[in-house]
């Protein structure tokens, strides 16, 4: 527990508050206390999200579900008032840490504590389906572990067998390391065998330390979750069969809830610690984590070989995790000079698509089959002209000034964002198979396809001021191909590390890693080119890359580099690292104090916005904080930047659009959301760019446009 923060209340509903307990996507959980001294959790919805209805009925949903389920493994409801001006929900305080804080602190648990967890959650279970309802979120965090056994708590995304009407009610639908196959693939029709899938999971981290399906991002964890068979390396002997059927693809293979219970009380309960079922498994499994602290910067040096095959692969569906936030270093979209934005600009004619109207289009169209989806809509512009991924397509163009579809293309993978767009090409991802991973050039004017080249399934093609830039499908070599398609040039990879592409200022490198998996080692920086692959710097675990400035990347280093695995959680930043990318000397500028949030730098310029909506900028050069805003508008995008007006604009899941002034970050105007802007709202990022002075912005496969000043 923390103490009360600055504009928390004192009571709720009666009860006195004594601190926070967490902070989740949807709201704050307080300790509270009634007047005859009995403890209870207090769950209030953040005051942006009380104004929204369907945030309203979800929460009227949650505690409905929750009143339904009465058990000795659930946390009943005390209390609630959906109908506050800000609602809130009061159940039986539970003390007791998550499963995931006892994992983090003490590693996996003994035998005979795996059995007590897995008869405590099928009984769980039991009593939750029993009410007509699947829970839907069965994770670590969402489990207590009590003195008397475990407790599933947070009924906000379950659905009641009889209820229809809500398919997607809340912030996200799942964790995707805990999602079943049904639930990432058809949401809707899940059934309680999805719990059963969650709990086999569930019960693989707990032996373990790590979940069956983890990989390096959400999209991966639902490729794997989807097609792949689980990571059971670890696993005690005895758990293996329980576990293997819990985790089967089929959700009419998996075990009913009384013959699990059976198959759980059969288990020995030796109070040891069970052994592993490999030897090397005894070592902890690499847990996937963003890129990760070291220090110094030694010399130059070259060196060349073969990368070794990271663990498979990219992932096609994936859901907008519990943890919150866009990734740090994600793309802006700059209109203007490259001089940093400053004080804002007079007001002046806008500069507008010829014939530009306020528009909204849905970027979706019905294909057959399951869908290979990345769950990571958006759109790229070039010369004022628009592409954008959908549901059902892989891109579009678009015209800028209607919403007016020119032309589609391609069906797998879809919801993606394009790669690209230049000098008449739009480059975009093609996935034929679960095997083949390709990147297609396209005529941006008609969509015929130019050319095609096989690539890495994991890494990204990104393009440089000289060409496409990506790894070899075998992961031995970085290649980069010309307009035309032509090789421009190959540089090895590494035998010994973990390499994956970058662009930083319009320069090719390699960011490597002596780890398994990204985030688990120092990070060295190496310059790429005709064959050969030079180490420049090395920059600490868990340091992130967000350009360069003046020809030097700009890493952001971590205060801490500990792996967390808490919904969300944000990693505090202290410092700006610029590496000379001549002598490698890395020079390191102190934050005035550490900031947390997805770190996006546009012209100079480091905008951190944290997912409660608050925005910090601070100056690349010289680390001085510029100002901070808090919007109370949460889920915001990457910023897009706009020199000519000033201004810094925002969009968010919902369809809101908000502008501050560049130059010191006050609000001057916001927008309502969209109506109805579709399921995928909810489950994808936002993103907002500049096509001339217009503002482009998507909701999930939803697009719309608006002038400058906000207006419709």
């Amino acid at each position: 527990m923390t103490p009360l923060s600055t504009g928390d209340p004192e009571s709720i509903g009666g009860y006195s508050l004594l601190g926070r307990l967490g902070v989740g996507g949807m709201g704050v959980v307080y300790l509270g206390v009634s007047a005859s001294g009995r403890q209870v959790a207090v769950k209030l919805v953040r005051e942006s999200y009380a104004q929204e209805e369907e945030f309203r009925t979800r929460f009227r949903q949650e505690i409905a579900a929750a009143r339904r389920v009465s058990g000795a493994f659930t946390a009943p409801v005390v209390d609630a008032d959906p109908d506050a001006e800000r609602p809130w929900m009061a159940t039986l305080y539970v003390p007791g840490p998550t499963l995931a804080q006892v994992v983090e602190k003490s590693g996996p648990l003994s035998q005979r504590a795996l059995r007590t967890l897995g008869l405590g959650l099928a009984e769980a279970l039991r009593d939750i389906h029993r009410a007509g309802l699947v829970h839907r979120d069965l994770k670590p965090g969402n489990v207590l572990m009590t003195e008397d056994g475990p407790r599933v708590i947070d009924f906000g995304i379950s659905r009641a067998s009889d209820n229809q009407s809500l398919t997607v009610t809340g912030r996200i639908i799942g964790t995707p390391p805990f999602m079943s196959p049904e639930q990432l693939a058809s949401p809707r029709d899940v059934t309680a065998s999805s719990d059963v899938f969650s709990l086999g999971s569930l019960l693989v981290y707990a032996a373990v330390g790590t979940g069956p399906f983890d990989a390096d991002s959400p999209y991966m964890t639902g490729y794997q979750v989807l097609h792949e068979a689980p990571d059971l390396d670890g696993v005690p002997e005895a758990l293996l069969d329980v576990v293997g059927r819990c985790l089967d693809k089929d959700p009419g293979a998996r075990p009913e809830l009384a013959d699990l219970h059976r198959m759980l009380q059969a288990l020995p309960e030796s109070d040891t610690v069970a052994p592993p079922r490999t030897a090397d498994s005894a070592k902890p499994r690499p847990r996937p984590a963003p890129w990760g602290t070291a220090t110094a910067a030694p010399g130059a040096a070259t060196r060349t070989g073969r990368a070794r095959r990271p663990r498979l692969l990219l992932a096609g569906l994936a859901a907008a995790l519990a943890v919150a936030g866009l990734s740090v270093g994600a793309a802006a979209f700059v209109s203007g000079d490259d001089t940093a934005a400053t004080a804002a600009t007079p007001e002046r004619a806008a500069s507008l698509p010829a014939g530009w109207q306020p528009w909204r289009t849905a970027l979706r169209q019905e294909v057959k089959g399951v869908p290979l989806d990345y769950q990571a809509l958006g759109c790229v512009t070039r010369a004022g002209a628009l592409f954008c991924g959908g549901t059902g397509f892989t891109v579009a163009r678009v015209d800028p000034a209607s919403g007016r579809t020119l032309w589609r293309s391609g069906t797998r993978p879809q919801g993606v964002r394009p790669i690209g767009v230049r000098d008449g090409l739009v480059y975009v991802y093609e996935d034929p198979d679960d095997s083949v991973r390709r990147v297609v050039a396209l005529d941006a004017g008609t969509g015929q396809r130019r050319w095609q080249r096989d690539i890495s399934k994991s890494e990204d093609a990104i393009l440089y001021d000289g060409g496409l830039l990506t790894l070899s499908a075998d992961h031995s070599t970085f290649v980069a191909y010309g307009r035309a398609g032509k090789e421009l040039w190959q540089a090895p990879s590494l035998d010994d590390e973990y390499c994956t592409t970058s662009v930083l200022g319009g320069t090719p490198y390699a960011l490597c890693t002596a780890a398994n998996e990204p985030g688990q080692a120092p990070v060295d920086l190496m310059k790429l080119g005709p064959g050969s692959l030079t180490e420049i710097a090395t920059v600490p675990k868990k340091a992130e890359a967000l350009g360069a400035v003046g020809g030097r990347p700009l890493f952001l280093a971590p205060q801490t580099a500990k792996d967390v695995y808490e919904s969300g959680y944000e990693r505090p930043y202290n410092a700006l690292l610029r590496v000379d990318p001549e002598t490698g000397k890395v020079g390191r500028t102190p934050l005035a104090r550490p900031l947390t949030g997805a770190a996006t730098l546009v012209d100079g310029v480091v905008y951190f916005v944290r997912a409660d909506g608050s925005v910090t900028a601070v100056s690349a050069d010289s680390g001085k904080e510029l100002w901070q805003k808090a919007t109370d508008m949460e889920n915001l995008s990457a910023p897009a930047v706009s020199a000519a007006y000033g201004r810094v604009y925002f969009s968010n899941r919902f369809g809101r659009l908000l502008a501050l002034d560049a130059g010191t970050g006050a609000e001057i105007w916001r927008t309502s959301a969209l109506d109805d802007p579709g399921d995928k709202a909810l489950d994808t990022p936002p993103r907002v760019l500049l096509v001339k002075d217009a503002i482009v912005a998507t909701a999930g496969d939803t697009a719309f446009s608006r002038s400058p000043d906000g207006s419709d």
